[in-house]
């Protein structure tokens, strides 16, 4: 398996049978599972058909060659292998403030729609698209917990990342969007490519942590005991990944 553009690693997965590789320009000093290798994504240094699976969580967005990188993901996967892909809509208030506050962070690729995205990989990967699903943000990037030094001045417009406020907002958010059919809380799109038996389009998680951005469905906090017994007409559950608390929105199924 490989995760592209990784980072420390795009993903965490207890599992022992997986052989993952992570690739980015430089090693990280905080390293998860895998081996890690620096290289360009846009010339990678792996044979041809190496991989089974590729995972772009969030990446694509970065890569300054981005044909070059699309292609060299059609030649190191392998045949009936799988492609999955995560990236931001630029038209959401989430892109556009992560983009604000970070000074474009790093995104040199804005994507417009799930059709942008498909018409390319399938152009220069010969991998079909599969299925997708849109993905919620949490704004968890303002997250004072996820901050490094003083918090910047633009960041008073969000209480100073405050997890509290934060969680309010995005509860806010999703049921505007929920009772108008807006997109203000909406992060981008994921799609699974190559050979896999999926549906074509699959139910979204609505339910993403504001401090460390998991998400999580709601048949699954409540399997795990992450939602409180309690009758209100405020919900709040406990991230299972970090601990972090957060306003519950029940999702479509479930209503």
């Amino acid at each position: 398996m490989l995760d592209l553009g990784a980072g420390p690693g795009s993903f965490v997965t207890s599992r022992s049978d997986l052989s993952i590789v992570r690739l980015d320009l430089q090693i990280p000093r905080s390293r998860g599972s895998g081996w890690y290798v620096a290289a360009d994504a846009a010339r990678m240094p792996f044979t041809s058909q190496s991989f089974d699976l590729v995972i772009s969580n969030h990446s694509l967005e970065h890569f300054p060659e981005l044909e070059e990188t699309v292609r060299e993901i059609g030649r190191v996967i392998r045949p009936g292998g799988t492609l999955y892909i995560a990236v931001p809509d630029a038209g959401t208030l989430s892109d556009r403030i992560y983009r604000w506050m970070a000074r474009g962070g790093g995104h040199v690729n804005p994507f417009h729609s799930p059709d942008q995205v498909t018409g390319l990989v399938e152009r220069l990967t010969g991998l079909p698209a599969r299925s997708s699903w849109v993905l919620y943000s949490s704004l968890s990037f303002l997250n004072a917990h996820n901050q490094l030094g003083r918090p910047q001045i633009k960041s008073a417009l969000f209480a100073f990342g405050n997890e509290r406020f934060l969680a309010v907002l995005m509860w806010i958010l999703r049921r505007l969007d929920r009772s108008f059919h807006t997109r203000l809380s909406h992060y981008g799109w994921a799609f699974y490519f190559g050979e896999i038996d999926l549906p074509k389009t699959l139910e979204p998680w609505i339910n993403v942590c504001v401090r460390c951005g998991s998400a999580n469905a709601v048949v699954f906090l409540r399997k795990i005991g992450a939602i409180p017994p309690i009758l209100s007409a405020f919900q709040w559950y406990q991230c299972p990944s970090c601990g972090g608390y957060n306003l519950l929105i029940e999702d479509a199924e479930e209503r």
